[in-house]
């Protein structure tokens, strides 16, 4: 859960906004929103002071639209996707966005004016995925690697999988949820489980 913690806490530092942006290639969006959103948490004297509403809400509307979600929730389920009823997929992805939710509302009202180094990119102009490696600078820190695999679809590029120090951020959300799904017998006892810390966590 640590590591899971810490690969959301980077992610949250690097939301993506919400801009219809088709057009725009891949690095040129990340440094964008991500630019973006770091703006905002510096120069917000409530989120700094921990307004929780005010955090959801960049979370809500900086972070989440960008993502290619039922992709990602299909991929961190695996072979549990296809057994599940449609009301459980539902479900599931009303549970998981908020677990998603809180969690990025965490690290947001952690941030400590980490910065963002930009690696060389390239991409083919017949390509329909790519990847966009960063590296994260802390303050007295090691810098943290964080690579994004983002695919072009209808809407333009959406994120569905980032890597941490190569670890995979739907690798470790797929083996915990295998071994929930396991532990508490099936689908709905996970989403129950989920719904419970939801509850807890006020989202």
């Amino acid at each position: 859960m640590k590591l899971i913690f810490k690969f959301i806490s980077v992610l949250a530092l690097l939301g993506f906004s919400s801009l219809t942006m088709a057009e725009v290639a891949p690095d040129v969006l990340v440094k964008k929103t991500a630019d973006e959103v770091l703006e905002i948490v510096k120069n917000d004297k409530d989120i700094q002071a921990g307004d929780q509403k005010k955090i959801f809400d960049l979370a809500e509307t900086k972070i989440l639209p960008n993502f290619d979600f039922e992709r990602v929730c299909r991929l961190v389920l695996g072979r549990n996707w296809a057994n599940a009823t449609d009301d459980q997929k539902v479900q599931f992805q009303k549970e998981f966005r908020s677990l998603l939710l809180r969690t990025y509302s965490s690290a947001l009202s952690k941030y400590q004016n980490q910065t963002i180094e930009y690696l060389p990119f390239r991409l083919q102009p017949d390509a329909t995925r790519a990847t966009v490696k960063t590296r994260i600078l802390q303050p007295g820190g090691q810098p943290i690697g964080l690579d994004y695999t983002l695919e072009k679809g209808p809407s333009g590029w959406k994120v569905f999988d980032i890597v941490i120090e190569d670890v995979s951020l739907v690798t470790n959300y797929r083996s915990q949820f295998n071994n929930e799904i396991r532990q508490v017998g099936g689908m709905d006892g996970l989403i129950q489980r989920l719904a419970e810390k939801n509850k807890e966590a006020g989202v």
